[in-house]
């Protein structure tokens, strides 16, 4: 896997993956920012609710669950000082669907979080506190 970022000005970079989609990145303006990108910890935080939310989704679907929507909502603390690492992570899944069965979707959050996502797995092995829970939301007909 390969990546690359490149500096544009300020606080301000070009990230292309590896296999070739861009994102900017900037920072605040009150640290020389122009607000025109999520900041490079921001988009940590968005890569773990990817990975996650591709591992339950794939594993929902392979239950054969009725699933029409999937959200991660993630609340992180980072220490204070410098540098600032995350100190807890917690992800909310809001998955919605129709007659959902409540044991598939915690079973599917638990492999992602626990055995699947690389990035959950990674923060946990670096002492962040990685905590989750769900919610159901039946689909109105």
């Amino acid at each position: 896997m390969q990546a690359t970022v490149k500096w544009v000005d300020g606080v301000q970079f070009l990230a292309e993956s590896g296999s070739g989609h861009t994102v900017v990145m900037d920072g605040a303006p009150d640290h020389g920012g122009r607000n025109t990108g999520p900041r490079p910890m921001e988009m940590f935080l968005l890569g773990i609710g990817g990975c996650s939310s591709f591992d339950v989704m794939g594993i929902l679907k392979k239950s054969r669950q009725k699933v029409s929507d999937c959200r991660v909502e993630i609340e992180a603390e980072r220490a204070d000082g410098v540098p600032s690492p995350f100190t807890k992570i917690h992800l909310k899944f809001v998955v919605t669907g129709i007659g959902l069965k409540e044991a598939q979707v915690k079973k599917a959050i638990e492999l992602s979080v626990t055995k699947y996502c690389s990035a959950s797995i990674m923060m946990e092995s670096a002492g962040v506190e990685l905590t989750h829970s769900y919610e159901i939301l039946e689909q109105a007909l």
